[in-house]
């Protein structure tokens, strides 16, 4: 059986024998008019009026889209929708564009033409999120105590819609809907929050699981509070072509994409696997290696404790931001991590911690960072998983990474 596994923007080609388990997503067919699909889907949305009614007498919009580590097909969802704000009578001068950065980098210059196209960015005024600008946001509640902090663009705009994709995420069940604002559009110290030890150690803060999901639960209440007039939410399929269009009601349309996703994402399993040898998922979602706990945590999820873990990511921007290279450069062993931080790192080395070796195949980082997070940075692919099959015969391979989830039974 020979598999490309996702790396940047191309594959790593792998020999297995045919013993080896294939998880891959079920084929999703591609909408054959997907600017179409989208048209239909702002005149006609789930449980919401048509986009073009609810813009009618607004002063203003703010359009939350999702930053460049997302393939969210802003090129071809975009434009329609702007298309019908602007029919509403809003003019481009009354459109903000806001970039969910989360706490990653702003996109700029060469890297927002990407993410939107040449027409559409010197066209609109697009602003990205600062998570660590206080002049950025405002405080609007609490929850146990901590700050829930929001980008003052979208809280003040007299129309809000949030766009994105859906896909398996983590933390959240889900990706898209609710997540464009938190942690998408938040504050830092809301996200530490959101990503501190106790959420994520929660059981129900996993993989295609909303209902009981503290994570999901807080993006709906925040929702609510800031207010989402209408979302436009996509899934795509392992091309990255649109193969679903849902659009309304900020939750309603978000389930009906999900039920679309756990569909031809999940893969039901009998077992754990000795080995997983996964991708981080391919450019751009792989262009840091603090997006690779995605996959690694998707792959401990299916893997006997002690197991071995063989993971392809680029990196091209090596490890992350400077406070994420800080913790991987300064901590030696997950227990070092445990004893001195609560965030942020924490599901790398709970990875780390489980498995019993993490084989690492990645051009973007050095030898010496892998080897400082407790992992084995490798060169030759094929020649550690032939070994490796031998001592870990019961193997699964997931080329897509974290877009294919595993349900132990």
């Amino acid at each position: 059986m020979r598999s490309g596994l996702l790396c940047g923007e191309k594959t790593v080609d792998l020999e297995f024998p045919d013993s080896v388990k294939l998880l891959e997503m079920k084929p999703l067919e591609p909408l054959p008019d997907p600017t179409g699909a989208v048209r239909r889907a702002l005149t006609k949305p789930i449980e919401s009026p048509p986009l073009k009614e609810l813009a009618g007498g607004k002063k203003d919009a703010c359009v939350v889209i999702s930053d460049i580590t997302r393939p969210v097909p802003n090129k071809v969802i975009l434009p329609p929708l702007l298309e019908a704000l602007l029919k509403s009578g809003l003019s481009k001068d009354n459109i903000t564009i806001l970039i969910a950065a989360g706490m990653h980098r702003p996109n700029l210059g060469e890297e927002l033409e990407y993410l939107v196209g040449r027409e559409i960015m010197d066209h609109y005024n697009i602003v990205n999120h600062y998570c660590r600008k206080p002049e950025e946001y405002r405080k609007i509640d609490e929850i146990d105590g901590a700050p829930i902090e929001i980008n003052n663009h979208y809280l003040d705009a007299d129309l809000k819609i949030l766009t994105g994709l859906i896909e398996p995420h983590f933390y959240a069940g889900y990706s898209g809907g609710r997540k464009a604002i938190l942690p998408g559009i938040s504050s830092f110290e809301t996200m530490k929050f959101m990503h501190s030890y106790k959420m994520m150690e929660h059981p129900k803060v996993t993989n295609c699981l909303l209902e009981g999901n503290p994570f999901h639960e807080y993006g709906i209440r925040v929702t609510e509070l800031t207010g989402a007039d209408f979302i436009l939410n996509v899934v795509i399929n392992k091309e990255r072509e649109i193969a679903g269009v849902f659009a309304g009601h900020y939750n309603h349309a978000h389930l009906a994409g999900c039920d679309m996703v756990y569909k031809h994402s999940t893969v039901p399993l009998d077992h754990r696997f000795d080995m997983v040898v996964t991708s981080g998922g391919g450019y751009p979602l792989d262009a840091t290696f603090y997006q690779i706990s995605k996959a690694l945590i998707c792959a401990r999820d299916i893997l006997k404790k002690g197991g071995t873990i063989v993971v392809t990511c680029e990196c091209r921007e090596g490890l992350g931001s400077p406070e994420f290279c800080g913790i991987m450069r300064s901590v030696c062993s997950p227990q070092e991590f445990f004893d001195g931080y609560c965030e942020c790192a924490q599901n790398i080395y709970q990875v780390l911690d489980y498995a019993g070796e993490v084989f690492i195949h990645s051009p973007g980082l050095s030898h010496e960072d892998v080897q400082k997070m407790g992992a084995i940075k490798i060169d030759d692919a094929q020649d550690t998983v032939n070994r490796l099959l031998q001592s870990d015969p019961i193997t699964a391979v997931v080329p897509e990474g974290p877009y294919v989830v595993g349900m132990v039974k």
